[in-house]
């Protein structure tokens, strides 16, 4: 634990050479593992708190590289911070690391939802709302630094610089996974038509990863999937069957991931009658108070569904949600690796990345922002935890504990 505490100190800089060696499995699923228990605040903050650790403290890849993995997953269906994720473990990896990255970020709140949904009717209140009200606080200071690093890097020049406060305006404008799409498509076009001679790619970490016969295989078994379960579902008359279809297909519809999803997951489970909308509206107010993926409440819903075994429920039912975004990662992965060294790709990949940045910058105020700061001394307390973050070069899970208490001291006053 030492050891690791004093590499999270070093002073890396988000530009430095990032490591080529690939990383063991173990090491993949301890760090997601750390990420899973202290990431809150939603996909936005897990973007900040992957950049934090895997660009700015271990140099996994570089700040181009994350950001055009953001890009890409802001491109899929599903969760795209956990398939940010998936994507960094693939690299460092393989197929296991992705594995390995998915199950340590989502283990913790999945374990945790489900043991919830055992023991709580209303699970919404399991934590004092001054903590809650802190740990919200510290994904402010966390998406700034991301968004302030990511400008430094990414948004230099009048062009780029212009894409990034474009994008912004744009996204606080026109809300909506859909409206960020065609932000990231604008900015791409932008940086293609108009951007300057592409810089060679680095960041590109030295494992094989998945080859594109695999790939394509994943693509296809996402399909098949896709438009295979809810005929074996209405043959079978099995309802494990439906339920994993239902929410295999949320997972597979939306876009954005996070909160979007609510919607696809009601539709999937309460209007069949699998769980009732009082437990639905309960799990949701129980996965608030969770770090990691909000597409955890699966793990709420395959409890609450009152199946003969609840345990093998609640695994399913993550699998179920989770499982289309990673065969859509697994799959485009091998084609994105060769893609992203073409010259005229990078050129637009920089005014994607530019975009991204804009995006970030708009939800840095809605909803971080505006859900977590009330008044001057949320807004104290923000300042305080970016200051250690950044400056005092704090471990992210330390900040997080101080964030916590602060908050709880705060709504005593």
């Amino acid at each position: 634990m030492t050891a690791m505490m004093d590499r999270s100190h070093l002073d890396t800089e988000p530009d430095a050479t990032p490591s080529a060696m690939p990383a063991a499995v173990g090491t993949v699923f301890l760090e997601f593992l750390r990420l899973g228990l202290t990431s809150f605040g939603g996909p936005v903050a897990h973007i900040g708190y992957f950049r934090e650790r895997f660009v700015r403290r271990l140099r996994w890849l570089d700040e181009a590289a994350f950001a055009d993995l953001v890009a890409l997953c802001q491109f899929l269906p599903g969760p795209a911070s956990s398939q940010v994720g998936m994507a960094i473990g693939l690299e460092k990896a393989g197929l296991r690391g992705g594995v390995a990255a998915f199950v340590g970020f989502t283990l913790p709140s999945a374990v945790l939802m489900a043991l919830l949904a055992f023991g709580f009717a209303a699970g919404g209140d399991t934590l004092d709302a001054g903590m809650l009200s802190g740990l919200a606080i510290v994904a402010v200071a966390v998406v700034a630094e991301a968004v302030r690093g990511m400008a430094m890097s990414l948004a230099r020049g009048t062009l780029l610089a212009s894409i990034a406060v474009g994008a912004t305006v744009i996204a606080m404008l026109v809300p909506g996974s859909l409206a960020q799409i065609g932000i990231l498509v604008l900015g791409g076009l932008a940086g293609y038509a108009f951007g300057p001679a592409a810089s060679p790619v680095r960041g590109v970490p030295s494992h094989p990863g998945i080859s594109r016969g695999f790939g394509v295989v994943s693509l296809l078994l996402f399909a098949l999937l896709l438009l295979g379960l809810p005929l074996l579902a209405r043959v079978t008359s099995s309802a494990e069957l439906a339920l994993f279809s239902g929410l295999y297909r949320s997972g597979a519809l939306v876009f954005g991931g996070g909160h979007v999803v609510l919607p696809l997951l009601q539709d999937a489970v309460v209007a069949p009658g699998f769980i009732t909308d009082r437990a639905f509206v309960a799990g949701y107010g129980a996965a608030q108070a969770m770090p990691g993926p909000l597409f955890s409440l699966s793990a709420w819903i395959g409890v609450a569904a009152g199946l003969p075994d609840p345990v093998t429920g609640a695994g399913l039912a993550v699998l179920a949600l989770f499982a289309p975004a990673m065969l859509l990662v697994v799959g485009v992965m091998p084609f994105w690796r060769s893609l992203r060294q073409v010259a005229r790709v990078r050129r637009a990949l920089a005014g994607v990345n530019a975009a991204v940045v804009g995006l970030l910058a708009a939800a840095l105020y809605d909803p971080v922002i505006t859900t977590a700061i009330h008044g001057p001394r949320d807004l104290l307390l923000a300042a305080v935890c970016y200051g250690l973050l950044v400056l005092a070069r704090w471990p992210a899970w330390i900040v997080v504990l101080c964030a916590a208490f602060g908050g709880w001291l705060i709504s005593g006053i």
